[in-house]
């Protein structure tokens, strides 16, 4: 069995490059934890069986790969891959590239029907 949790620290990363917005929520789901706008999911952040903490962003099925920042991999779920959602190393993430992946993640987030 594996266990998500997630580190703090990066957490606080992504809520400070989120900001302050009231529509922006989160929530802990499977020892993650994440980040929605207007009730749609962001992304959020896990350090998936202890190893090395990670962001997750949804930015949509329709993407083109080649539109997104670098080091994104397709986030996947025992044998299943969830189209529309990356995962990227927090130690390869500065703050301006986690912006670029929230920028993307927002702008897809924005688009839907709030829940």
């Amino acid at each position: 069995v594996r266990i998500m949790a997630y580190d703090e620290s990066q957490a606080q990363r992504m809520r400070v490059a989120l900001g302050n917005a009231p529509t922006i929520t989160e929530k802990r789901m499977m020892g993650a934890i994440c980040f929605f706008l207007n009730g749609n999911m962001i992304g959020g952040t896990d350090n998936w069986s202890g190893g090395e903490p990670r962001f997750m962003f949804r930015v949509g099925k329709g993407i083109d790969q080649a539109e997104l920042p670098p080091h994104g991999e397709l986030m996947i779920q025992g044998e299943r891959v969830m189209t529309g959602f990356y995962l990227v190393n927090c130690a390869r993430c500065d703050d301006g590239l986690l912006a670029r992946w929230l920028d993307i993640a927002l702008g897809h987030a924005a688009k839907l029907a709030p829940k």
